[in-house]
């Protein structure tokens, strides 16, 4: 079979995998640049990716994952054909924190993201505006990115603190989020009215897991974790029986599952889909049309902000994972060290294009110095 014949099969694969979920409609505006004007989507750059395997990495042996790849091809493989449609739009980057920015470990007070790693989001948030979007307590959020030109949004987006002056799209020298000191932060809360009731079940779910060796319950103010990742196979079933037997009085509540924890959380209508468009919105970047939001996550928590970006039918909706999973993300990256690389090359390919558009306005098109032999 040749490649042009694997390929074809390959998008034939993607498209009947798709059928039954919410279609992303392509673009229809032309996106003019220096060379000519295109007519991209996010649909068209899926068909049209010749190069889906992260570059420098050896072909996996798992049949299965490289099925799965196809349908959610490498964001460092597809890289040039994202940024291609990234151009003359206002890109807004959204990232998760652990396994994302951080590895999975097994103590979660001690999730912290490498130097290397904030560094690469603090030089992203120089050009483009960036969330971290978490299921931590904001405050805690804050503790392991210690950065102050992000926003952060905790406990799944249900805390969420912005700024008085909102973001702006800059040129990447200017693109600060200082705040107004005369003005407050605006604070974003839909669950404060559960506060007291989340304390209760917290004090609850200690009484618990003090019982079951392994077990431990992380406040997270607005939702409640408790973590199984060191509890023995054959107490889980006791660990979750538990759990569900303390919600049981507290019919405003639901559990719902993560990577090796549980989270207690409010019934309401609200998750980081509804995060995303909320910053979106407070933003001042809802209803423009060049807008084109990132968003980089591996749990299933963010599959919900996934669906708002394939819903607006332009952005980047991104799974970090290493095995084959559903999901709604167009886009792939095997692990934190993969998205390292990735918002590396963003920052770059920002700055690069920023430094372009500022020689062409000094000396005009075509006419910038070039070296002298």
């Amino acid at each position: 079979m040749t490649n042009s014949a694997k390929l074809n099969r390959a998008m034939r694969l993607h498209r009947s995998s798709t059928s039954n979920k919410q279609k992303v409609q392509p673009i229809t505006k032309v996106v003019k640049n220096d060379e000519n004007s295109v007519n991209l989507s996010l649909a068209s750059i899926t068909s049209n990716l010749h190069d889906i395997s992260t570059p420098n990495r050896p072909i996996s042996s798992d049949l299965a994952y490289n099925s799965w790849v196809v349908e959610h091809p490498s964001a460092l493989g597809s890289f040039d054909q994202m940024m291609k449609a990234a151009k003359g739009k206002r890109m807004v980057v959204f990232l998760d924190y652990d396994g994302t920015l951080s590895p999975i470990v097994d103590d979660p007070d001690r999730a912290f993201m490498s130097d290397e790693m904030r560094a690469a989001v603090r030089e992203v948030a120089k050009y483009f505006p960036t969330a971290v979007i978490s299921g931590r307590s904001r405050d805690k959020l804050k503790g392991f990115v210690q950065l102050s030109n992000v926003y952060y949004a905790g406990s799944h987006g249900m805390d969420i603190m912005i700024p008085p002056r909102p973001l702006k799209p800059c040129d990447g020298k200017n693109h600060t989020t200082a705040m107004d000191k005369k003005a407050s932060d605006v604070l974003f809360q839909p669950a404060k009215r559960f506060l007291p009731a989340i304390q209760e079940i917290r004090t609850l779910l200690e009484e618990i897991t003090r019982k079951i060796e392994g077990a431990r319950v992380e406040d997270n103010r607005f939702c409640l974790s408790v973590h199984f990742r060191k509890v023995q196979d054959e107490d889980y079933d006791i660990l979750e029986a538990k759990v569900k037997s303390v919600l049981e009085n507290y019919p405003e509540f639901h559990l719902t599952f993560g990577k090796k924890v549980l989270e207690v959380r409010p019934s309401i209508e609200w998750n980081k889909g509804h995060a995303l468009e909320y910053l979106l919105d407070t933003l001042g970047f809802s209803n423009s049309s060049d807008v084109l939001p990132l968003y980089i996550g591996d749990d299933r928590t963010d599959e919900d902000a996934f669906k708002v970006i394939r819903s607006r039918g332009l952005g980047f909706p991104i799974i970090v994972s290493s095995t084959p999973k559903d999901t709604k993300a167009c886009y792939s990256l095997q692990d934190p060290s993969e998205v390292l690389t990735f918002l590396l090359r963003i920052a770059r390919w920002r700055k690069a294009s920023s430094s372009s558009r500022s020689l062409a306005q000094i000396w005009g098109p075509g006419n910038s110095p070039r070296s002298v032999n």
